[in-house]
């Protein structure tokens, strides 16, 4: 087996060995099952879909959802981190970001789709968010 290293990166060898991934995530990464509300500030209507977090950071989120979307929409995030994350209060977080990747794996017979989005910009709420 040839592994070729460049740095922390391991390259495929010429021997067809896959390489190694390497992390290219900036911002930490948290794991959190976190329920999330989604809406598309495009639509006339202006519904929302409920889903649930799978992780995390500053910088992008992971969520199951029941819609489908597409690459490139943008889209308005609300989730609620509990106190058992704050150690005080529950905090609203308050975003809009962009969906870059859809994962669309079927699992137990649910038709629940991965989203990965990237967050362009963040508020925190410490108070209730309101309804639009």
């Amino acid at each position: 087996m040839h592994l070729l290293f460049d740095g922390d990166c391991v390259h495929e060898s010429k021997l067809g060995v896959p390489a190694k991934m390497t992390e290219r995530r900036i911002a930490r990464r948290y794991d959190l099952a976190l329920p999330v509300i989604i809406r598309i500030p495009v639509e006339k209507e202006i519904s929302s879909h409920n889903g649930k977090t799978r992780d995390i950071s500053t910088r992008g989120v992971y969520f199951m959802l029941d819609q489908d979307l597409s690459a490139g929409t943008e889209i308005d995030i609300t989730l609620t981190l509990p106190s058992e994350v704050t150690r005080g209060s529950e905090v609203f977080v308050r975003a809009m970001g962009k969906v870059v990747r859809l994962e669309k794996k079927p699992e137990n017979g649910s038709s629940r789709v991965g989203v990965a989005a990237v967050i362009e910009r963040y508020e925190i709420i410490r108070n209730e968010p309101t309804a639009q």
